[in-house]
């Protein structure tokens, strides 16, 4: 499909800027009511989620397992059974550069829109990165340097992950070494070049430096790349060298868990806007840490009775390993070279479509993201790609903020539903997270607004291949 289907409307004409009324449109935190401890949802589950077992033995892994990857605070993280987790003071005090973020009443959106519904974004574009992956990049960075790291690897798709890790690095003296999913380095070159700017080495992925990469350049010269080949190429190098240790920006428990200071904010914030709690609260998932980070806060609160909030996640259309994706032990990264987690996939093997919103782009959900969808505590939608950028353009001509590819998915769900309150002539408080700004994507809006943009059509064979590839894991241990 190419040029704009589903267009939400137009600010054209449209007498908000005429509108003497003033409004409080942004409520803010003071620095003392930063969190200090980050939510570990496990405890307040109905069953934990299954363990990571190792790919060999089938046994679930064990710190030992773990330790060429990651220093031994965050492994304690990753198994943690507390439901609170003291912020170390260095963290809390570099938190203090960007935090609190400021969560914002659309105003103008709802206006442009005709909608009875409130509209509140909790807007992470104020960090150094201009996204909420800061928000585990600095204490990822923080116990590396504690435990005597020189070095951290890691993969990123539209590089805002690989930003992030550069900036957090500087901060304690490592040096960080990038893999750049090709399509997202060959999309966005002043990433590469923030990041270079941070410290960072990047290369792109595949690349010639690694076994992994040079495998998957030997199969397609000039392979678009994915999360999971950018996974292994980084987990490769990491695991050969003991002083080098591995970062990852999605997926895992301890990253969730350090996001969930955006939530933590939210529902202060919410409260300071007078309001009760969310009816739908909705976000953009690829690995899962944005929409994790938002909603485990609100998740404990659904959970006690204390609000009763739908929570959504909306992934793109074209990597849909919620709704489409099967829920099995898989592969992280394509060369197998992590532990196997229980997750939803669409096999470990899959190469998604080359789509702007290179940070969604990844063949598995976070464990802990797909265990609760399966205990029926969330729902999951995909959208195509042009709706969300017809979503993102009436989204920056109403609320002045130029988003990031990948939550306009969550920015198209949430004018969904206020357009579906305007149709039922009903209120409802809806709430997202503008996870990061699109400065540094503004040749994705060249191809949206030029009409060379195009939605893939996703057929069960395009799936069938990679989901073929799914380890069979009868049982656990």
């Amino acid at each position: 499909m190419v040029g704009s289907a589903r267009k939400f409307g137009t600010t054209k004409g449209n007498p908000v800027a005429l509108d003497d009324t003033v409004r409080q449109h942004k409520f803010v935190l003071d620095e003392s009511q930063i969190p200090t401890t980050w939510y570990n949802v496990i405890p307040d589950l109905p069953s934990p989620p299954p363990p990571p077992l190792h790919p060999g033995t089938l046994e679930p892994v064990g710190p030992d397992d773990l330790a060429p990857l990651f220093p031994m605070d965050l492994i304690l993280q990753e198994v943690s059974a507390d439901r609170y987790i003291d912020i170390p003071g260095g963290v809390l005090d570099a938190y203090r550069h960007w935090r609190p973020s400021p969560l914002f009443r659309a105003h103008r959106l709802e206006q442009a829109l005709g909608t009875p519904a409130r509209i509140y974004y909790k807007y992470e574009g104020v960090s150094p990165a201009g996204s909420h992956k800061p928000n585990t990049a600095v204490p990822q960075a923080y116990y590396n340097a504690k435990a005597g790291v020189t070095k951290l690897t890691t993969e990123t798709g539209a590089g805002q992950w690989g930003t992030a890790l550069a900036y957090a690095c500087s901060l304690y003296g490592l040096e960080c070494e990038v893999w750049q999913v090709g399509a997202s380095y060959d999309q966005k070159p002043y990433r590469r070049i923030m990041m270079e700017v941070f410290g960072g080495t990047v290369h792109r992925s595949p690349s010639p430096e690694t076994a992994s990469g040079r495998a998957a350049l030997a199969q397609n010269a000039d392979h678009p790349g994915s999360l999971g080949i950018a996974i292994s190429e980084a987990v490769e190098v990491a695991a050969a060298h003991p002083e080098y240790r591995y970062a990852l920006g999605s997926v895992l428990n301890h990253v969730l868990l350090h996001q969930t200071v955006i939530g933590e904010e939210a529902i202060l914030q919410l409260r300071m806007a007078g309001e009760g709690g969310p009816d739908l609260l909705v976000g953009c998932t690829g690995g899962g840490s944005n929409f994790g980070g938002l909603s485990f806060p609100f998740l404990r609160e659904k959970l006690a009775g204390t609000m009763n909030p739908v929570i959504r996640a909306v992934e793109p259309a074209s990597c849909p390993s919620l709704t489409r994706g099967l829920y099995a032990y898989d592969f992280g990264d394509t060369a197998g070279l992590t532990p196997l987690v229980k997750m939803h996939t669409l096999g470990h093997d899959f190469i998604p479509d080359p789509i702007h919103a290179g940070g969604l782009r990844y063949h598995g959900m976070a464990p802990l993201i797909s265990h609760i969808y399966e205990l029926g505590l969330m729902e999951a939608i995909a959208i195509p790609q042009i709706e969300c950028f017809n979503a993102a353009i009436l989204f920056a001509r109403s609320e002045g903020i130029v988003p990031a590819p990948e939550p306009t998915h969550a920015i198209a769900a949430a004018i969904r539903e206020a357009l579906a309150c305007k149709e039922a002539g009903e209120e409802k408080v809806i709430l997202t997270a503008l996870c990061g700004h699109g400065h540094l994507d503004l040749a994705a809006y060249d191809s949206f607004l030029s009409g060379s943009m195009r939605d893939e059509d996703v057929t069960d064979e395009r799936f069938a291949a990679a989901l073929d590839t799914v380890p069979a894991v009868s049982k656990v241990g």
